[in-house]
């Protein structure tokens, strides 16, 4: 495994590269979750879909790209975070109300600059294992070609429920088979994000 910093104006975070990934390999660009990602929190489905991302690598013989983005809360930090889960807790409010109503935009995040590294290593296509269409806008406009991989996992409480379907309504993340949505990531009703990537296809 080779570790490459990755950082801009945007934000900071670490690529790791398993293996000698080539043109479409498995690629995962997962921004930090403290909770789900190393306390096992059963809220949310970012400690899942990591894990099965890397069982997937694992399962193509070890080849493929992590990029680990500091980019908790969605770009807010984990004091917001943390107050928002508890402003949630109070009110009901899913994640996207209470962010609101602390004054944080519903996600800060940006990907341009994990798009730019993979395109660093030489890479045209790759397979982006996300459920988020703004991470394959991203790295289709960085001139990859992408094939969207839905990381479909089974919520493991029902607040991690209730996370997933606001992700799915709020955020236009396609929710796999939770919303009986089909998986073609190009022909299927994505949206703008979708169409990006199907654009660098034609070229």
């Amino acid at each position: 495994m080779r570790v490459k910093e990755v950082h801009d104006e945007a934000g900071v975070g670490h690529m790791l590269i398993f293996g000698e990934p080539a043109d479409g390999c498995l690629v995962r660009i997962h921004s930090r979750c403290l909770y789900g990602d190393v306390l096992g929190s059963q809220d949310c489905d970012c400690g899942p879909e990591l894990d099965l991302a890397m069982d997937l690598i694992q399962g193509e013989g070890g080849q493929g790209v992590l990029i680990y983005l500091e980019q908790e809360g969605r770009g807010e930090g984990l004091e917001v975070k943390a107050m928002g889960l508890h402003l949630g807790e109070e009110t009901g409010a899913d994640t996207f109300d209470v962010y609101r109503r602390l004054g944080h935009p519903d996600d800060s995040r940006t990907y341009d600059h994990a798009a730019h590294a993979l395109a660093a290593l030489g890479l045209r296509s790759v397979r982006l294992m996300t459920n988020n269409p703004d991470k394959v806008a991203a790295v289709a406009d960085a001139g990859l070609i992408v094939t969207a991989v839905p990381l479909e996992t089974e919520p493991r409480s029902p607040q991690a429920a209730l996370y997933m379907a606001a992700k799915a309504k709020r955020r236009s993340a396609y929710p796999g088979r939770h919303a009986g949505i089909g998986r073609d990531p190009v022909a299927g009703p994505w949206g703008s994000a979708f169409d990006s990537a199907a654009r660098h296809q034609d070229r």
